[in-house]
């Protein structure tokens, strides 16, 4: 049956109106609730990021590049996911704002590795307390792929860290972990406390040591 326009508009115009909402209490009372909750997550993530600096308030001040660094023998550019206690990926370090993400340029000298970070702390890992190196898929409860990240464990203060980077090209992991591991061949982690010093290894011979095997266990236990 075909309406007249007249018709059509008469009966649109006697449609009922759609219900206004009128129950603004609840809903604003709902929102206000929900951001309390998102505020009070924050701030305690936040506390426990305190707490936590207090507890390795003990770790010394980072070392720094010395003013002749040597001439490179590897850069790399991409970015660094954080540190922590050797072995045990979920301890992340804060202290001296290792556990700040971020941008990294990293240089590779018979002196070290130079670690700068664009907004953040710079850092210098010196050649004498490299104590290993090996491809890992997480760090400070990040996860990535598998081996798609570069985890260079050093030695500071009488900690043994993890510091965990990933190239923006993966392929460059090889040549670094090659390197890094013929540097730390040899080097003697007597001087690290604990049971960390007798897991961490970073020699060729063992390519992923105890250290790796640490992780994948704490990999599971975080699953």
């Amino acid at each position: 049956m075909n309406l007249s326009p007249v018709t059509l508009a008469t009966r649109y115009a006697a449609a009922p109106e759609s219900q206004q909402v009128t129950d603004w209490a609840p809903r604003i009372a709902w929102v206000i609730g929900l951001l309390l909750v998102v505020a009070l997550v924050y701030w305690l993530m936040r506390e426990g990021w305190k707490w936590r600096s207090v507890l390795q308030s003990d770790l010394p001040d980072l070392p720094q590049a010395p003013a002749d660094p040597g001439e490179p023998k590897l850069t790399m550019t991409g970015r660094y996911h954080g540190s922590t206690t050797a072995g045990q990926w979920l301890d992340r370090i804060v202290a001296h704002g290792l556990g700040a993400r971020s941008r990294v340029e990293l240089t590779l000298t018979e002196h070290g590795v130079d670690v700068v970070r664009p907004g953040a702390n710079d850092f210098f890992i010196p050649a004498g307390r490299l104590r290993g190196a090996r491809l890992d898929k997480g760090i400070a409860g990040k996860v990535l792929t598998e081996d798609g990240l570069l985890v260079i464990t050093w030695e500071h203060g009488d900690r043994l860290l993890d510091s965990g980077f990933r190239s923006d090209r993966a392929a460059e992991h090889a040549a670094w972990l090659d390197a890094l591991r013929a540097m730390s061949t040899g080097t003697d982690s007597g001087t690290a406390s604990g049971t960390a010093s007798g897991t961490v290894s970073g020699t060729a011979d063992e390519p992923h040591g105890t250290t790796e095997a640490a992780a994948t266990k704490h990999h599971e236990e975080g699953a």
